[in-house]
């Protein structure tokens, strides 16, 4: 069961502010952590490919990015988490994809 807290927005092009508990969070970092160990995250990964950029990438470079942030009560499973470049990862932080701005 999640429970989610409100906190103040900072952002304007945040259009909702629900924080998942910190048990939710450490309990799907946990099955990030085993998801990265798996095959499917190998393959995934050995691609090359960002999923927002479409860019070529070194598989070691590419970091695992949840589609729905951990934060925003996203899971860590196959349907929820893409290989991303860093600099799209970063530019997402704890947004949905929809709201990063275009580069």
């Amino acid at each position: 069961m999640l429970s989610y807290s409100f906190g103040r927005v900072t952002d304007p092009s945040d259009t909702f502010a629900a924080i998942a508990d910190d048990e939710h969070i450490r309990r799907e970092r946990a099955r990030a952590r085993e998801l990265r160990r798996s095959q499917w995250w190998k393959r995934r990964r050995g691609t090359g490919i960002c999923h927002y950029c479409g860019g070529r990438f070194a598989p070691p470079s590419l970091t695992m990015d949840h589609v729905v942030p951990l934060v925003r009560g996203g899971r860590s499973t196959k349907g929820n988490v893409v290989p991303a470049c860093k600099e799209c990862n970063t530019a997402k932080k704890y947004k949905l994809a929809w709201q990063v701005d275009e580069p």
